[in-house]
C-alpha cells in the first residue's frame, strides 16, 4: 500500500478530518490533500509530524493493518516497509515488532541523493555501516568521507546527514535508538 493511501486510511480510523490533522501536525490541509492522493511523497520529517498528531510512529505507520506474520522473527524483503524518498530508499527491518527498542534500516542512496534537511532528535544515538559505495557523512558541522567498510557511531541529538557523492549507489545498513524516530 503506498503512504498516501495508508496516511488516509489511518487519518480516517483515528476519525480525524484533514483539517484537524493539519492543526494537530502544523502541516497545511493542502499538503495533507496532495499526500493522500499520491500528487506529493512527504519527507521523512514531514510524515513524522503528521503521524505525532495521530499519535503514531512510523513503525506503526508502516505496518499498520497488515496480517498477523507467521514467521514472527524474520523479516524477508518484501516486507520491509520503504521510509524514504527522492533516490533514497530506507527499509525498515522488524517494523511490526511491538515495543521495539531499536530501528534497522537497511538505506539505499541512488547516485547524489542525500537524506535531506539535517536531522536532529531529542535522544538516542545511531551507528551505521557502509556497505556499498561513497557517502558523506554531515555532523554538526564536521564533514566525512565514509567508502564501503567505514562505520560511524553519533549521538542523533546533533544535526546529521547522508549523502551519496559516488557514482553509483550506496548502501548503508544503520541502527539507532530509540526506535520511535
Amino acid at each position: 500500500m503506498d503512504t498516501g493511501t495508508r496516511l488516509k486510511l489511518v487519518r480516517e480510523r483515528n476519525n480525524l478530518s484533514q483539517r484537524e490533522l493539519a492543526r494537530r501536525s502544523g502541516l497545511t490541509n493542502s499538503t495533507i490533500s496532495q499526500i493522500e492522493q499520491n500528487r506529493v511523497s512527504p519527507s521523512v520529517s514531514s510524515l513524522k509530524k503528521l503521524l505525532e498528531g495521530i499519535p503514531m510512529s512510523l513503525a506503526e505507520f508502516f505496518s499498520f493493518d497488515e496480517p498477523v506474520r507467521e514467521e514472527r522473527f524474520v523479516f524477508r524483503g518484501g516486507d520491509q516497509p520503504d521510509l524514504g524518498r527522492n533516490g533514497l530508499r530506507m527499509l525498515l527491518v522488524g517494523a511490526s515488532v511491538e515495543g521495539r527498542q531499536m530501528r534497522m534500516l537497511r538505506e539505499l542512496y541512488a547516485p547524489g541523493a542525500d537524506s535531506g534537511e539535517p536531522i536532529v532528535h531529542a535522544e538516542g544515538e545511531e551507528c551505521g555501516l557502509v556497505t556499498r559505495g561513497t557517502i558523506e557523512l554531515w555532523v554538526d558541522g564536521q564533514v566525512s568521507v565514509l567508502n564501503s567498510g567505514d562505520g560511524y557511531y553519533i549521538p542523533t541529538t546533533l544535526a546529521h546527514s547522508f549523502k551519496n557523492i559516488g557514482q553509483d549507489e550506496a548502501e548503508i545498513i544503520s541502527a539507532n535508538t530509540p526506535a520511535n524516530f
